[in-house]
């Protein structure tokens, strides 16, 4: 796979009582639905909209891979960014680097790693990216 260094997608959110646990912290299982919309944002930027891209080729997305360190808590009411960045790229799947900040200050909450595969919808089995589709992912023209 390619490696890139592309520029960071940014998207905020605001944490809600109902992604804290019983001692007022984000549950850590919710960082992970955060860093999924952070991902669907990110293709959204890159002009990509997954149920489009499922109706018309019959194709999806889907983790392979998830890395998480944990080193500070967010809690009810924080502000956060999720900052998601390509980091390699091959013909059925790519990497992203994604962290998830405190707004204010931009203090580190969670750092991953993670890699997505292009998959058949019906079978689910890996299918290489259509060549428009990895151009516009990949920041590549294809003239």
């Amino acid at each position: 796979m390619k490696t890139y260094d592309n520029q960071w997608h940014e998207w905020p959110l605001r944490v809600y009582y109902e992604d804290t646990d019983a001692e007022g912290v984000v549950y850590f299982a919710n960082y992970l639905k955060f860093m999924e919309r952070g991902r669907t944002e990110w293709l959204r930027a890159h002009g990509v909209e997954q149920d489009q891209l499922r109706a018309a080729q019959g194709l999806c997305f889907v983790v392979t891979e998830t890395d998480l360190r944990f080193r500070l808590p967010a809690r009810f009411n924080d502000q956060l960014v999720v900052c998601t960045s390509l980091t390699d790229f091959g013909r059925a799947r790519f990497g992203l680097e994604q962290n998830i900040h405190r707004a204010a200050g931009r203090e580190l909450l969670v750092s991953s790693r993670c890699v997505a595969a292009c998959v058949d919808f019906e079978t689910f089995r890996p299918r290489r990216m259509p060549p428009a589709l990895h151009a516009t992912l990949a920041g590549e023209s294809l003239t």
